[in-house]
């Protein structure tokens, strides 16, 4: 499936996330029930990035893209 959000933006925010590291793992978040959809929003809240997506990528796509691109980013590929 092909990614709504622009590629240079993709990789921007893989930039930023991939400066800092959550407190908590993935297992930690499901460990205290809390979805890895919540894990992925809250790595991109902490990376500062929350204000550059209402800005950039809120003008041409939602939450359902954005959390796909996401979801690209923090599976690693």
């Amino acid at each position: 499936m092909a990614m709504k959000i622009k590629p240079e933006h993709v990789e921007y925010m893989r930039t930023e996330m991939m400066k800092i590291r959550l407190p908590h793992t993935l297992a930690d978040y499901t460990s205290r029930g809390l979805t890895e959809k919540r894990w992925r929003w809250d790595w991109c809240d902490r990376a500062g990035l929350i204000t550059w997506i209402c800005d950039n990528i809120y003008p041409y796509a939602n939450d359902e893209h954005i959390d796909t691109a996401l979801r690209h980013i923090t599976s690693g590929k």
